[in-house]
């Protein structure tokens, strides 16, 4: 469970919240009116979510290409107003 800190809180203990998270491998959310707004990882955590994105790119990529049916590059380029 990652441990909820408001961003008030985060400011006046930076270093001390990095610390946790880079050494500690805490998860910390951080709060804004009760509502968490965004999250500090470690970077060894960055690097799985990273990792997981990249795994699940190939399987959406390798899905599309067993799908029937092509687009022409000229169609995309001119879709995306290319020459």
């Amino acid at each position: 469970m990652a441990a909820q800190v408001n961003i008030v809180e985060v400011r006046s203990k930076l270093a001390d919240t990095i610390n946790r998270v880079a050494y500690g491998g805490e998860r910390v959310v951080l709060e804004r009116r009760g509502q968490g707004v965004a999250a500090l990882v470690s970077m060894e955590d960055l690097e799985l979510i990273e990792a997981l994105e990249d795994e699940a790119d190939v399987r959406a990529a390798l899905k599309a290409r067993r799908e029937k049916g092509e687009v022409p590059l000229s169609a995309i380029k001119a879709r995306l107003g290319m020459k």
